[in-house]
């Protein structure tokens, strides 16, 4: 048999009331208790649930969820080790070694008589690259072998005055002038002999001078003082040509080349004796490496730049003299290192940091930088390989914290 008891319903309500706030109290006793569990594994410094780290200041945490995270254009990278590129980009250009580089020019004034040498002919050392017919040159030559006669007579003379001497036929007044008149032949032939040498005329040309075919006396070689190509030709046959003009010939070895790179002002500190430097042609591929050889003390007046030079082997001639490349100098080429976009480096309360994800939003993280380089700056400190991090829009989160956007980490 079943019993059944009659409950009033005023204790009936009673009851659920009862069972209900109970129930109430033991669902905050048990949020309370996985928010405490929560704090306690943060401050243990076990990894929240979603893998991002815990900032340990609410008040430096910037809340986002990911959708606003995107609105605000915020973009997240893997920390990695990475090779920088050259510390400094700067304008070069390309010129012949200056010492390996040949404007010739005629000593003496003439007309074209044959030409030896053109444009891309390569040439040795002495050779010949054209013939002038010099009126000049007949007559320092005439000149000297004047000179040359007159000396030999005055040194006969001088040798009979002497043997009378001895003989005791002739004076010693004859014999002082005769002794004179050779003296001063002498110098008279050296003098045109040094004319000669002035202008090119060696002492083995000057031995056969006397055996020079009629006519030839005038005719004066233009030589090359430098192995190499002929670059520039700017005569042709039969053109007069002035004595110490303009070039008539241009000669270069491009064995070696110098680059001369544009130092901007600001850029002056960067850029040292030694330094490594690699070249870039316009579609980014390295032309060639080197270190710089100088740098000038003084500025250029109207560009305010400095100049480094680099002397660059090229034994193949494909560096052309007169081209616009780019010079990368220093840098970490060889080398690894953490690193970062410039941009995701922030000044914040008087320390460098980057932005990390953590639970919520996303924190400042102090760090200690290094070389920076190419849009990339190296981090010695404070990021580890694989941390993620703020690669774009560092400014925003930095700038919603200096203005209390976020205030106490709460949205605004």
């Amino acid at each position: 048999m079943t019993l059944r008891l009659k409950i009033p319903a005023a204790a009936l309500a009673l009851a659920v009331l009862t069972a209900a706030c109970g129930s109430d109290r033991a669902s905050e006793t048990d949020s309370h208790d996985i928010s405490a569990q929560t704090e306690e594994r943060h401050e243990n410094g076990e990894p929240a649930e979603d893998n991002h780290e815990e900032d340990g200041q609410d008040s430096d945490l910037v809340r986002l969820s990911p959708e606003e995270a995107e609105q605000y254009g915020i973009q997240t990278l893997s920390a990695e080790k990475r090779a920088l590129p050259g510390a400094v980009e700067l304008p070069a250009e390309i010129h012949f070694d200056a010492n390996k580089l040949a404007n010739v020019t005629p000593r003496v004034a003439g007309v074209v008589h044959s030409l030896n040498a053109t444009e891309g002919d390569h040439v040795a050392a002495g050779e010949p690259l054209a013939v002038l017919d010099s009126r000049e040159l007949a007559t320092m030559k005439a000149d000297y072998l004047s000179a040359l006669a007159g000396e030999r007579l005055a040194q006969t003379t001088f040798a009979r005055e002497d043997r009378l001497l001895q003989q005791g036929v002739t004076s010693e007044a004859e014999h002082a002038a005769a002794r004179e008149a050779l003296s001063t032949a002498r110098a008279q032939r050296e003098s045109a002999e040094t004319k000669l040498h002035a202008v090119g005329v060696s002492h083995a040309a000057l031995a056969g001078i006397e055996n020079t075919p009629d006519g030839a006396l005038g005719r004066y070689t233009i030589t090359t003082p430098i192995a190499g190509a002929v670059i520039e030709r700017r005569i042709s046959l039969g053109q007069s040509v002035a004595a110490g003009g303009e070039p008539v010939f241009v000669v270069a070895d491009d064995a070696t080349v110098w680059a001369d790179i544009d130092i901007y002002r600001e850029a002056l500190a960067d850029v040292e004796k030694d330094a490594s430097v690699t070249f870039h042609n316009d579609a980014g591929d390295q032309i060639a490496q080197g270190e710089i050889a100088f740098v000038t003390p003084q500025l250029q007046e109207r560009s305010r730049t400095a100049t480094a030079r680099v002397i660059l082997d090229n034994p193949d001639g494909s560096i052309r003299p007169g081209l616009f490349v780019s010079a990368r100098i220093g840098g970490l080429e060889g080398g690894e290192a953490i690193a970062v976009p410039t941009g995701a480096v922030q000044n914040y309360e008087d320390d460098s940091v980057v932005f990390v994800p953590v639970q919520g939003g996303f924190a400042p993280r102090p760090v200690m930088t290094g070389k920076e380089s190419g849009g990339w700056v190296e981090i010695l400190s404070g990021l580890q390989p694989g941390q993620n991090y703020v690669a774009e829009g560092a400014f925003t989160l930095k700038a919603q914290l200096e203005k209390g956007g976020f205030e106490s980490g709460h949205a605004h």
